[in-house]
């Protein structure tokens, strides 16, 4: 089998009212995505997306006549890549599409199939007030939902903990939360001083009064003393690694037990085959993997196959904010993943990803 074309179609979605995401300074007004459609002399057609796959055309032919089954082979290309272009991790993901079609399984069963389904946490981008974002809250656990992350700005502490405090009133000791303070990476332009360690230690004690299950990204990457430091004084679980370039990096993480859980994404860090050595590694440690998935549908689909196939956990990452950001918005080209009434999200058991792409879609969104 050999790959004779990869398509990338360019989508963009109006959103009205627009997504005042918490870790960017402007109100998203559209949200972007690329559609990557890889194609096989044999008929086989795989999709991948979750990055903009900005500059590929450069380097598209290194792929093409190539056996996309090679599946190693492919992943070195694309880390050769890393270095000199963008991350091409959406490719990866097309390309086990397109293996799990010709096993005739999904692609978590490759990955282990240690699960077919995951409990999800709703995972909240905007910044609200607590009283707000109490009532988000509930309305999360209402649908199903068995825990939310909380988005805090690193110059809005006083209020995020008056969020994160209204929230658990509100819902009660039986529902988990969980807080992000993003510090561990930065939005284009963005050159604000992070929170000096002393603050976040403060911080990670007050949210460890309130029951939050685990703090992200507390810190920035190099200060792995920090988090250490905050962990055993504050017995607070951190996690991060969201955005993380390389799997050395990942594995220097591990190695030096920073994080009790490791979130790489596999559509913007380490891609997929990658993911699978980190929770593998994490797992050794008796530590826990479980992915970032703040893409579109197909992306958070490629995260779910190789969580459930390693038995990722204590949940999965789902995003949700309504009305701002719901499955309709984010999976707008695409069959809108959803949770079960458990609150779990459950693989496709068809071959491949399982993605069942809205073509009427793609035409209408095509920019």
């Amino acid at each position: 089998m050999k790959i004779t074309a990869i398509r990338l179609t360019r989508l963009n979605l109006p959103l009205d009212p627009p997504f005042n995401a918490a870790w960017d300074p402007e109100p998203r007004r559209a949200f972007p995505a690329t559609l990557v459609t890889v194609e096989t002399d044999e008929g086989v057609v795989g999709y991948g997306s979750g990055d903009t796959m900005d500059g590929f055309e450069a380097f598209e032919h290194l792929f093409l006549g190539t056996d996309p089954l090679q599946i190693i082979n492919q992943v070195r290309r694309i880390e050769t890549i890393n270095f000199h272009g963008g991350r091409y991790w959406p490719l990866e993901a097309a390309l086990w599409d397109i293996i799990g079609q010709v096993a005739g399984m999904p692609v978590a069963v490759l990955f282990g199939g240690a699960r077919d389904r995951l409990p999800a946490y709703a995972s909240s981008g905007e910044l609200l007030a607590p009283e707000a974002r109490a009532e988000s809250a509930l309305a999360a656990k209402a649908v199903g939902f068995r825990a939310m992350k909380i988005r805090i700005a690193r110059d809005r502490t006083d209020e995020g903990i008056a969020a994160v405090r209204a929230a658990r009133e509100a819902v009660g000791d039986d529902f988990d939360l969980m807080v992000d303070l993003n510090q561990m990476w930065r939005m284009s332009g963005d050159i604000e001083a992070a929170l000096p360690l002393a603050k976040v230690h403060r911080l990670a004690a007050e949210l460890a009064e309130l029951g939050v299950l685990w703090l992200e990204e507390p810190l920035p990457q190099v200060d792995v003393p920090g988090a250490q430091r905050v962990r055993a004084q504050t017995g607070l679980q951190l996690s991060g690694g969201e955005m993380v370039r390389s799997l050395p990096e990942m594995m220097a993480l591990i190695e030096q037990d920073a994080f009790d859980i490791y979130q790489p994404d596999v559509a913007l860090a380490v891609g997929m085959y990658r993911a699978r050595q980190v929770a593998e590694s994490a797992n050794l440690r008796h530590r826990f993997f479980t992915p970032h998935t703040w893409t579109n549908g197909l992306g958070l689909l490629a995260n779910l196959h190789v969580a459930a196939g390693v038995d990722a956990g204590p949940y999965l990452e789902f995003p949700y904010d309504p009305p701002g950001w719901t499955p309709e918005r984010r999976d707008f080209f695409m069959t809108p993943i959803t949770i079960d009434p458990h609150g779990d999200v459950v693989v496709p058991d068809r071959p491949g990803l399982g993605v069942e792409i809205d073509h009427d879609a793609v035409a209408h969104y095509t920019v």
